[in-house]
């Protein structure tokens, strides 16, 4: 889910980089430090916008950098279990997909993206459903709910995020469109 919310939080600024308009300084600065960083509450920060200093700065000694508390907003992704995502399959392994979302990857196991035997096509690089005959291939959109969770603080790109698509109303969207008209015809 995304959201906007105020923050607040200090940052590191080097004596390298003093001199010069001090508040573009910490906008620069405040960019670097917090896009693309994973919260304590589990809150991917991807954008950071309106950054103001608050009071002095204080000098750390042994460090030199002046730590400068400072609000800002921001756009953050927070990812919830059992939450639907939209989603585009990124690559196609032996053991199912990884689907990009947002910010970040989650992976579709074999297992659960449809309910058909699902044979892996390495040459074609596509999952294929055995009596269906769909198939799942780099570039398709889909729409899946997050199963599991296991977010990695330091590198939230290598987080593990399982999803599923054997849910009704869920796959590939060509998939959900067929699936509605086939079910207003009966």
């Amino acid at each position: 889910m995304y959201m906007i919310t105020e923050a607040e939080g200090k940052i590191p600024i080097h004596p390298s980089k003093l001199g010069g308009d001090f508040n573009e300084l910490v906008q620069a600065v405040a960019h670097e430090y917090y896009e693309g960083k994973m919260e304590k509450d589990r809150s991917l920060t991807i954008l950071v916008d309106n950054v103001r200093a608050e009071g002095d700065g204080v000098i750390v000694h042994g460090d030199g950098s002046v730590y400068q508390t400072v609000k800002f907003d921001r756009l953050a992704y927070v990812p919830k279990d059992g939450e639907l995502v939209e989603g585009v399959v990124i690559e196609i392994r032996e053991f199912g997909a990884f689907v990009r979302f947002g910010p970040l990857d989650g992976l579709l196991h074999v297992s659960q993206v449809m309910d058909d035997r699902v044979d892996i096509d390495a040459v074609n690089q596509r999952l294929v459903g055995k009596e269906s005959g769909r198939f799942l291939a780099v570039g398709d959109k889909v729409k899946a709910r997050i199963t599991s969770l296991a977010i990695d603080d330091k590198t939230p790109q290598d987080s593990r995020i399982g999803l599923t698509m054997r849910q009704p109303g869920l796959g590939r969207l060509d998939w959900i469109e067929a699936d509605a008209k086939k079910g207003g015809e009966e």
